[in-house]
């Protein structure tokens, strides 16, 4: 989480994002959360689906979308905190 709040108010300050550092500190812990909640929600997909990897580009990784299933919810999730944060 720490990781993420420091992830969250660097990206401010790197990216000039009109918003303050202390919002910054908000999308870190929002990113710290829901982050793993999407990785939760596309391994429980895969169970209920009975796969065991999801491709095989990386073998003994779970595949491509295994490497990018957090972003699936981050993304969003944080588009449209920034989006609410500067208006």
């Amino acid at each position: 989480m720490l990781g993420s709040i420091a992830g969250g108010v660097l990206c401010v300050v790197v990216l000039g994002l009109p918003i303050s550092p202390l919002a910054g500190v908000l999308l870190g812990m929002v990113g710290g959360v829901v982050g793993p909640l999407s990785d939760l929600a596309e391994s429980s997909i895969k169970r209920q689906v009975g796969l065991k990897d999801a491709g095989h580009l990386i073998p003994g990784h779970g595949g491509l979308l295994d490497r990018v299933d957090s972003l699936l919810f981050t993304v969003p999730v944080l588009f449209y905190l920034i989006k609410l944060l500067t208006q």
